[in-house]
């Protein structure tokens, strides 16, 4: 199998693998516009889920505004290191696709689940 012409490594293309990687519906609990960051961003707070609270930076302004956020579902990896972002601790990571223009358009389940619901 190929992806952009590149060969998949075997090892990312089994179910082990992919049981791994643990993405979970998160609601918008806050979204607060992000200056600091070098590329345009929000900063999100969100529900995980079990009463975990986590924040994200999302380079996402293109498509949104901080306003229109509080309250809509994303999908996000949730078990991935902290990075640290003009000073910020990005907890997890907000899952998105480019539109046609490579702009990032979110990733969301269809009908509200519960935070935390996770993908299989």
């Amino acid at each position: 199998m190929t992806v952009s012409g590149e060969a998949l490594d075997a090892t990312l293309n089994g179910w082990d693998a992919f049981q791994a990687v643990e993405i979970r519906t998160a609601t918008v609990l806050e979204a607060l516009p992000f200056p600091e960051a070098r590329v345009p961003a929000i900063k999100l707070k969100l529900d995980i889920g079990d009463g975990q609270v986590r924040w994200s930076s999302a380079q996402i302004t293109d498509h949104y505004s901080a306003s229109e956020l509080p309250g809509r579902q994303v999908l996000t990896l949730v078990n991935v290191a902290p990075r640290r972002i003009a000073g910020f601790s990005s907890q997890c990571l907000v899952l998105g696709v480019p539109d046609a223009g490579g702009k990032v358009v979110l990733v969301k389940p269809d009908a509200a689940v519960p935070a935390g619901a996770r993908l299989y």
